[in-house]
């Protein structure tokens, strides 16, 4: 686990490289759909901490005409994700957006409590951080990658990040500009698809390093990553957020014992 590489950064805490034994245990192939988290919702009646607070984060490029109506700031330090009033789940990039034709993309602007509320739920849990690196390593030895250590097979993409200049232009050469729908790309060893891009996922453990004491880790990197920003979707990299926090790059997947 972890990496020795010196290409990540010293306050993530990826390093050194360790080995940690993990109990036998099963994890989903995709990150959690729209369509699936639409059945807990349609079911339980539970409401998302995005929609009780009123707003979440979504890319500038992104927002609805609608949703520029009330857009209320920005994320400290990166101007392209506005706080938009009406964004949730349900309503991705603000008011007048719906996930129609959206159903098998993984859902976003989900927090951590909502992560756990599904978990319950759905009587799985949430990954914990050595487990997730280990799914998706996907049987490759400190590789940097869930297929290897180069980014492209022959010019081909296999993961959905950000192309061109990072945050002014995406040349959308993997063929998506936001989230793409699960299984888009190929799985790795173990049959784990989007284990790097697309969005964020959201693990059991807190961050140890200095931020807040109650962020919890996040893993995998999303479609915004790109290397002169955030390379964060490199298998041993991570990052984390506060239990409350979504955005239109969160989501998660589940994990249950062996």
């Amino acid at each position: 686990m972890g990496c020795d590489r010196g290409e990540g950064y010293p306050l993530d805490g990826e390093g050194p490289a360790r080995s940690v034994d993990v109990e036998p245990f099963a994890i989903a192939a995709t990150a959690v759909t729209n369509r699936e988290f639409r059945a807990f919702v349609d079911d339980s009646g539970y409401v998302t901490d995005a929609e009780r607070f009123g707003w979440s984060f979504v890319f500038d490029a992104f927002v609805t005409p609608q949703g520029r109506k009330d857009v209320r700031g920005h994320a400290g330090g990166a101007p392209w994700w506005l706080g938009v009033g009406g964004a949730s789940w349900s309503q991705p990039f603000g008011a007048g957006s719906s996930v129609v034709g959206l159903e098998e993309h993984p859902v976003v602007h989900v927090s951590l409590n909502d992560a756990l509320a599904f978990c319950t739920w759905a009587r799985v849990r949430l990954p914990s951080e050595p487990e997730w690196e280990y799914a998706a390593r996907g049987g490759l030895d400190r590789r940097r990658y869930p297929w290897g250590d180069e980014l492209e097979a022959n010019g081909t993409w296999l993961c959905n990040i950000w192309q061109g200049t990072f945050p002014s232009e995406n040349t959308e050469d993997d063929g998506y500009s936001g989230t793409a729908p699960v299984r888009s790309f190929p799985a790795n060893g173990f049959g784990l698809y989007e284990v790097s891009g697309n969005v964020w996922e959201w693990c059991a453990d807190r961050w140890e390093r200095p931020r807040p004491k109650e962020a919890h880790v996040t893993r995998g990197g999303s479609y915004l990553c790109h290397e002169s920003y955030c390379n964060r979707y490199r298998v041993a990299a991570r990052s984390s957020n506060t239990p409350d926090s979504s955005g239109g790059n969160l989501g998660f997947r589940v994990a249950r014992d062996g």
